[in-house]
């Protein structure tokens, strides 16, 4: 069969570039053709893609020298962002024709159109939904599948529920990322067939450890962190100096250099996973972070994003039993000589991928 995938690629972060590059090799590996879209929305990239962002800062927005600051700080990062990301999208992606426009979507072909994983379904940088990530663009007659869809959040307006439940309604079959969307699908009267393992997990430690070229060597605390948490920034510092580890942050955004740790700017992606896999502990508040330090078994701390996407994070934990990894008391360092036994994690893990991926080599086929 023929699959084309649209799935939030474009963004800048290891999360959306890991989970393409998953699907990707595993539709392949069940003997398919398939393509990532290379869907571009114009506002959400570059200095537009900036002051996109701006708008939702209410504490920059509304003064037009704090507005030229927020830009000043973010461009230059964001600009060596964007040119090492291209290079390892070109590099790691197999991509269609540049998309901008409904149009330019409906020209594609394929036997099956896929919604890809990550928060899909969610608002984007302007607070709106795009019916692209829905497959609007695609004619009747075409199957059309969601593999691992997520909506990012649990609440929404009845406005959007009432726009979800008619463009959910066009899909052939549904499969979601977190157990928590398939309560909201069922809640809506949508047939769901069930939750399935995020992308970057049906791919195991050896298969991503293929990607690192170069080990990272010695001993540090890792952080990665997607979110502006100051809780986070402060408990990591305080938490590599009890056990007596330097402390490393990893991210593809430049202004987290004055958070704390040493900074690792947006390194190529193989170095990214080396620097996960051979942590001596990782803090993170980042599903896609938790998901790769579970998957290299390493020893790690999550501490939820303080805002309402928190529930993805929940749900692999829960999924591997590990809910007990969430910082609750933010003076206690127990969880470092708590130790993972990731024998039962990963028999579960194990369990887990089989299930996904027979159910999506089932979802590319008619």
């Amino acid at each position: 069969m023929e699959v084309k995938v649209i799935t939030r690629h474009t963004p800048n972060n290891y999360g959306s570039l890991l989970q393409s590059v998953a699907t990707l090799r595993v539709i392949e590996s069940l003997g398919h053709q398939c393509e990532i879209i290379d869907y571009w929305k114009r506002n959400e990239v570059g200095l537009q893609g900036i002051l996109t962002s701006l708008q939702g800062k209410t504490s920059w927005k509304n003064n037009l020298l704090k507005r030229m600051a927020y830009v000043a700080l973010r461009y230059p990062g964001e600009k060596i962002a964007t040119q090492r990301f291209d290079k390892m999208r070109a590099r790691y992606l197999k991509l269609t024709h540049r998309c901008y426009s409904s149009e330019d979507l409906k020209l594609l072909r394929a036997d099956v159109f896929m919604t890809g994983s990550d928060q899909v379904w969610g608002p984007l940088l302007d607070g709106k939904h795009d019916e692209a990530y829905f497959l609007s663009f695609v004619k009747e007659g075409i199957r059309k599948v969601s593999y691992a869809g997520s909506f990012g959040r649990t609440e929404f307006s009845d406005s959007i529920v009432a726009s979800y439940k008619r463009m959910l309604s066009r899909y052939n079959a549904l499969t979601v990322r977190e157990s928590s969307a398939v309560r909201l699908l069922e809640d809506w009267g949508i047939d769901c067939e069930g939750q399935v393992l995020d992308p970057t997990l049906l791919l195991d430690s050896n298969q991503w450890s293929g990607y690192i070229k170069k080990n990272v060597k010695g001993d540090y605390v890792l952080i990665y962190e997607i979110h502006n948490n100051p809780r986070l920034d402060d408990y990591a510092k305080r938490f590599a100096a009890h056990v007596g580890l330097p402390l490393v942050r990893v991210s593809p955004t430049l202004h987290q250099a004055t958070r704390g740790g040493k900074m690792i700017f947006c390194p190529e992606l193989g170095t990214f996973l080396s620097y996960i896999k051979n942590a001596r502990y990782m803090l993170t508040d980042s599903f896609h972070g938790t998901a790769f330090a579970i998957n290299f078994n390493t020893q790690f701390l999550e501490v939820l994003p303080n805002n309402k996407t928190g529930a993805r994070n929940q749900s692999i934990l829960q999924l591997t039993g590990l809910q007990d990894r969430i910082v609750i008391d933010f003076d206690d360092f127990s969880l470092a000589d708590r130790q993972i036994d990731y024998a039962e994690v990963n028999e579960i893990l194990k369990e887990e991928r089989w299930k996904s991926v027979e159910k999506l080599a089932e979802l590319c086929a008619y």
